[in-house]
């Protein structure tokens, strides 16, 4: 009966909502490089408040490809869940008006969501450009992700109350954009069988969760009742449901100084992988496997391209691809540690 409320709900969104033609890309982002903005609100109010339900008045402006300066209205309010509650600089959401984008670099964007600096050291900054370069290793591998656009920011406080700085952070795509994109429906339904989730997709993101040292996410109904736990789903007429993934800084990728794995895994620290993908899509591990050893040196090539990370860290996060890439260029490492250590689950429970 379950089961049925979920399909009937899934036929439902996309029988009201009408799949068009796919969407032509958005400018901002179809460059890698950082873009350089200044953001003046009141963020004294902002970071001391934070509240998720009241929009702050400001303003955000870059120079455009001519020079010139572009200035666009905004309204920004606080978002997040743990990061809104554990950080001294929440993070962001970003509201701009459509009447003004047209025509810019934010042509067609109208609501983004930013990821910024959780505390002010260079730890945290750091944090921030390694999270960034885990959405552009998913970028590589499927178009089937959200994209990003990596920001320098300058930020204004408008009440004077706080001095000027200059930040790293980045801009996510909006769903309804990425549902354009994708020619798909982002649909709010909670599924309960792993087999309601498109499987060749769902074991390829379970394989780039193990790279990355993520197990904070799930795609399925647990038994308390929450679901998707950072996985937002989509549709397309007639097929299964497209889980997709997001927020990675509890990875040991990212490897935050809050980082910590649930109770429970069997592992001390964030850096520890431990693969979280389903038994039942196991049939596709050889295919998923293939697909990351045929990208290794593009996506090398990400982390040695991020040149404003720190060298240091660069070569961390290389060393640890290398272990990644040690056991999946291996069969036995392949069987030992993905199909024999997966999730035993179909259903919610």
């Amino acid at each position: 009966m379950k089961r049925f409320r979920v399909a009937a709900v899934i036929l439902f969104a996309l029988i009201a909502v009408p799949t068009g033609s796919a969407a032509s890309p958005d400018p901002l982002f179809q460059d890698d490089a950082a873009l350089r903005v200044e953001i003046t609100a009141p963020f004294s109010r902002l970071i001391n408040e934070r509240p998720k339900d009241l929009e702050f008045e400001g303003s955000f402006s870059y120079k455009g490809a001519d020079g010139e300066s572009v200035e666009l209205d905004l309204q920004v309010r606080a978002r997040g869940k743990y990061r809104h509650t554990n950080c001294d600089f929440p993070p962001l959401f970003l509201n701009f008006k459509r009447s003004q984008v047209e025509g810019t670099v934010f042509d067609q964007q109208n609501k983004l969501k930013m990821v910024v600096h959780c505390k002010d050291s260079a730890r945290y900054q750091q944090s921030v450009l390694r999270e960034y370069l885990a959405y552009r290793i998913l970028n590589a591998m499927t178009e089937k992700s959200f994209q990003v656009r990596l920001l320098d920011v300058t930020y204004v406080d408008s009440e004077n109350r706080r001095p000027r700085m200059v930040r790293s952070a980045f801009l996510i795509e909006h769903e309804n954009r990425m549902a354009d994109r994708l020619d798909a429906q982002r649909l709010n339904v909670f599924p309960e069988r792993v087999s309601d989730i498109q499987a060749d997709y769902l074991n390829l993101t379970s394989v780039y969760q193990y790279l990355l040292g993520n197990t904070d996410f799930s795609p399925i109904l647990g038994s308390k009742g929450e679901c998707c736990h950072n996985y937002a789903m989509f549709g397309t007429d007639g097929g299964p449901l497209l889980a997709i993934p997001y927020d990675f800084d509890m990875s040991g990728f990212v490897n935050t100084p809050y980082a910590r794995p649930e109770t429970g895994l069997g592992i001390d620290n964030v850096r520890q992988r431990l693969y979280q993908g389903f038994c039942v899509n196991n049939n596709h591990v050889e295919a998923s496997v293939a697909e990351f050893l045929q990208a290794r040196n593009e996506l090398y090539a990400l982390v040695a391209g991020q040149k404003a990370m720190d060298e240091s860290v660069r070569v961390r996060l290389a060393s640890y691809m290398d272990e990644f890439y040690e056991t999946i260029g291996n069969p036995q490492g392949v069987r030992q540690e993905l199909v024999d250590r997966c999730i035993d689950k179909t259903g919610s429970g």
